[in-house]
């Protein structure tokens, strides 16, 4: 996956329509949907898209079309999926495609979407002790970390990024780390952000949080992502997903696909892609586009039969 800066082009009306079951057209009011109006959408979602802002910027003018609340529960990417097994959650919105794919799979999610992406980086002190500036890559990076025995603070809490770091030490001839100098926090991505700038530490981080900090901390980006030119391995895409009704009948389905078909649609996409804090930009949308990635739907491992529906032999 190749993240590029681009323009998002679109025109949004105040009455835009949001395509998706159990929304309001672009003349409706919310008193018109009385199975959405007044009703209130559980959103459990990664500590990233929480702390950037981002999210209250998208829920404002959601909630004043459809006269609706939304309840944002921040979790780790994978505190938030067992939330929505356990039908405690209408949407969920996370950053590990491989375990979305296993929810999806399992039977607790429905219509997922591509939402966003931006992507991780390695930040650390200025004088970057390790010399991972300098390393071959981001696998260089970890590997010069471990072999200094420099400090590198880990998520530790099976969130997004937490799976992404054991992905990449996985590439590296650590394989598992351990030892003093890996620290395992088991915290959200702006407290293990703080706990590295207080400690002059190293960690793995998604842009978007760290460009948030980025004015309270005294770390610096040393190993870049794929939108300023880094590896493709450091590429962070987010998708969202529907909380299956048909397994946990309590769920607000019809506000869960409004709200999707909100985020998606053009009005969210351009949210999205004009929010920046200290004019940088944190997230890039993904959802709409003139050439659709068909696996934003399925899993990336999938392999499709004949047009008939037969092995194509």
């Amino acid at each position: 996956m190749t993240i590029q800066r681009r323009s998002f082009i679109a025109t949004v009306g105040s009455g835009l329509a949001v395509g998706a079951a159990g929304c309001l057209g672009g003349d409706e009011t919310a008193g018109d949907a009385p199975g959405i109006a007044g009703e209130t959408l559980t959103l459990t979602t990664t500590t990233s898209t929480y702390d950037t802002g981002l999210l209250d910027e998208l829920h404002v003018p959601f909630q004043d079309r459809y006269g609706v609340t939304i309840d944002t529960v921040p979790e780790g990417t994978g505190a938030a999926l067992q939330i929505g097994r356990r039908g405690d959650a209408d949407v969920v919105m996370v950053h590990a495609r491989a375990l979305e794919d296993e929810f999806m799979e399992d039977g607790y999610g429905v219509n997922r979407r591509d939402l966003m992406s931006n992507d991780f980086v390695i930040v650390g002190p200025a004088d970057d002790p390790a010399g991972t500036a300098d390393a071959d890559g981001v696998i260089g990076a970890l590997e010069s970390i471990a072999e200094t025995g420099s400090p590198f603070i880990s998520r530790g809490d099976n969130s997004g990024t937490h799976t992404k770091e054991l992905e990449l030490w996985e590439e590296t001839d650590v394989g598992e780390p351990s030892g003093e100098w890996y620290l395992d926090a088991g915290q959200g991505m702006s407290s293990v952000l703080s706990m590295t700038n207080q400690q002059g530490d190293y960690t793995l981080t998604d842009r978007g949080t760290y460009l948030s900090m980025r004015a309270d901390l005294d770390l610096e980006i040393h190993v870049q992502g794929p939108v300023e030119g880094g590896s493709d391995h450091l590429a962070n895409p987010y998708g969202i997903v529907a909380v299956n009704p048909a397994v946990h009948e309590n769920v607000n389905y019809e506000l869960a696909m409004a709200y999707i078909g909100f985020i998606t649609g053009l009005e969210g996409q351009s949210i999205i892609e004009k929010y920046t804090v200290d004019d940088e930009q944190l997230f890039y949308p993904e959802a709409l586009s003139e050439e659709p990635n068909f696996e934003q739907y399925v899993s990336a491992g999938w392999r499709g039969s004949g047009a008939n529906g037969g092995d194509g032999s």
